[in-house]
């Protein structure tokens, strides 16, 4: 009668505490691996999450940390709990302003007038409590003086450059062709007219 009983009082007292103890939630992050922004420019650090947790501004707070290319000590860049905290000194202070939106899942910053000492590694965190496992995202961003261009864009060029100098040959080729007729048929006429001048049996 005891073994019976202790079965069922250890499937009771697991049922309370396995829940707890085996379930761990776990925010997924994503953003872009690379970003490439102008000298002087504005640029957009994407960064969205998905919670097991119901989402609330209240329950999420978000970091974003910068790791510099030849320094592995992070600097922090924002910070939101609540509300956005923007940065009040370093090399980010008037640079780095909110523009997600939590209820969208959405923890993305935006850079002003980037600076090449922005070159590096930027780093998203987001905590949604008590989902407070997971992984981070990570940006490298890389400041340039002039936009490079993809091989897309390169393709695309070739291919409208070459669209262009076959429409400008074309073009030419008819002028040619409708310059050349007229012509023919401006001498056919003029030498029928002096055809006529100087045959006397033309009345």
């Amino acid at each position: 009668m005891f073994y019976p009983m202790y079965q069922i009082w250890l499937l009771l007292l697991g049922g309370f505490l396995l829940p707890g103890v085996q379930h761990v939630s776990g925010i997924e992050i994503s953003t872009p691996s690379e970003v490439e922004a102008v000298n002087g420019t504005d640029v957009k650090l994407r960064c969205s999450f998905t919670s097991d947790q119901p989402v609330t501004p209240q329950s999420v707070t978000i970091s974003w940390n910068f790791r510099p290319i030849n320094s592995g000590t992070e600097e922090s860049v924002f910070y939101y709990q609540d509300k956005p905290y923007h940065p009040s000194h370093g090399r980010f202070k008037g640079h780095a302003v909110w523009s997600g939106d939590i209820m969208r899942r959405d923890a993305s910053i935006t850079l002003h007038d980037v600076l090449p000492t922005f070159n590096g590694t930027f780093i998203c965190q987001v905590r949604n409590r008590p989902d407070v496992h997971g992984n981070n995202g990570e940006i490298v961003l890389s400041v340039v003086n002039k936009v490079s261009l993809s091989e897309i864009s390169i393709l695309a060029i070739a291919v409208g450059g070459a669209c262009g100098v076959i429409l400008v040959i074309l073009g030419v080729f008819v002028a040619v062709r409708v310059y050349r007729r007229r012509r023919m048929e401006n001498g056919i006429e003029l030498h029928s007219r002096e055809h006529q001048v100087k045959d006397p049996t033309v009345w």
